[in-house]
């Protein structure tokens, strides 16, 4: 069996590195963080025109027509470059709940737009800090308009619509809401990572239209959180190996009694340490991108196991990389900060790392009982 992505994947991959090197070194994300503007309009534009947001569009809407392992490879490189852009928000989880869900009219409204990059989806689930999953939403989606607020939306504030969970007389269910009209209100919020935007949307009679079957909303969430799971993983694991790499060639060149700082016993057990833990999450990795890539009915599981490895790896990653750079690591000037910053942002965004393990242990309780 063949665990390793196919040559023309392989090819796709370096072709996008290239290309982030050329358009996305960490000074464009450093450039947004330290600037008014919410993502690099410029490298978003760009990625588009590379077909990137297009990835598993079908061709009969604009997009490229390939699979989720070359997405996969995708988003493991934009996450090597720290790519300050509304991507993950837009492609995997607003995309993803239209294909799995929408009808052929809303697909034809919204896709061709995802595809070229002329239109920013997202998805509004918790409607407040540390709520995870779909437990807690009050939204009311009644006679085809909303009220609400959800809080934080992430990219919310450049979105053109959004995917939001509502509850209707059916239960909850999902619905998609143009973002420029007249109900709706927008206020961007601080941000741990400032690359990333985030904002609070209040809805008071705002049209919408639901998505998929009423009343279906927490199992469609809970799919669409799944696959994005699997994606954002691969963001992370892209992070962490440049965070790693940056932080193994720092040592390298940095002396200390006349040797590389490398070559200290404690220094590099910790370096041998992270360089293990990110090997173990590409291998979870893998699992969650077959899983995805094949539908199986292994996704749930493998996208809790992508999910919780990623996250700790990238967070490993991040703090060491700040401790292994010294005095310097928490400077500024240096990129360490970066790399903690989104690893911060990941880990929480589609919530919280315990909360998927809570998630793994239903899941293997429900297997087993099956």
């Amino acid at each position: 069996m063949n665990f390793d992505f196919s040559e023309d994947q392989k090819l796709l991959q370096q072709t996008a590195r290239n290309f982030l090197a050329e358009h996305s070194p960490l000074s464009v994300c450093r450039e947004v963080l330290e600037s008014d503007q919410p993502y690099s309009q410029a490298l978003f534009k760009a990625a588009a025109e590379m077909g990137f947001q297009g990835t598993v569009i079908p061709e009969e809407y604009g997009g490229a027509g390939f699979g989720y392992l070359e997405l996969a490879v995708v988003a493991e490189e934009l996450g090597r470059a720290l790519a300050p852009i509304p991507f993950a928000s837009s492609t995997y989880l607003a995309t993803e709940a239209i294909l799995l869900a929408g009808s052929d009219e809303q697909k034809s409204q919204y896709l061709p737009g995802l595809a070229s990059g002329e239109a920013i989806g997202t998805f509004a689930l918790v409607e407040k800090p540390g709520q995870n999953g779909t437990e807690g939403v009050e939204t009311k989606l009644s006679g085809g308009k909303l009220t609400g607020t959800k809080l934080p939306v992430l990219d919310g504030d450049v979105a053109d619509f959004a995917v939001i969970a509502a509850q209707s007389d059916s239960g909850l269910s999902l619905a998609i809401v143009d973002l420029d009209q007249a109900g709706v209100t927008r206020t961007s919020v601080g941000s741990f990572d400032p690359s990333r935007s985030m904002a609070r949307i209040e809805f008071k009679g705002a049209a919408a239209s639901v998505l998929g079957k009423e009343g279906d909303g927490a199992a469609l969430a809970d799919r669409v959180l799944d696959r994005a799971a699997v994606l954002v993983a691969f963001e992370q694991l892209g992070g962490a190996e440049r965070a790693f790499e940056i932080t193994k060639d720092f040592m390298n060149g940095r002396y200390a009694f006349g040797r590389p700082i490398s070559s200290f016993q404690a220094l590099k057990h910790r370096l041998a340490d992270l360089w293990c833990e990110i090997q173990l999450t590409r291998s979870n990795c893998y699992y969650g991108a077959w899983a995805l890539s094949n539908d199986t009915p292994e996704l749930g599981i493998a996208a809790c196991i992508s999910r919780i490895a990623a996250c700790k790896a990238y967070d490993l990653a991040g703090v060491e990389m700040i401790q292994l750079h010294g005095g310097v690591g928490y400077t500024w000037e240096y990129d360490c900060h970066m790399f903690y910053r989104r690893a911060k942002l990941l880990s929480v965004m589609l919530g919280s790392p315990a909360s998927w393990k809570d998630k793994l242990v239903t899941r293997l309780r429900e297997q087993k009982a099956a």
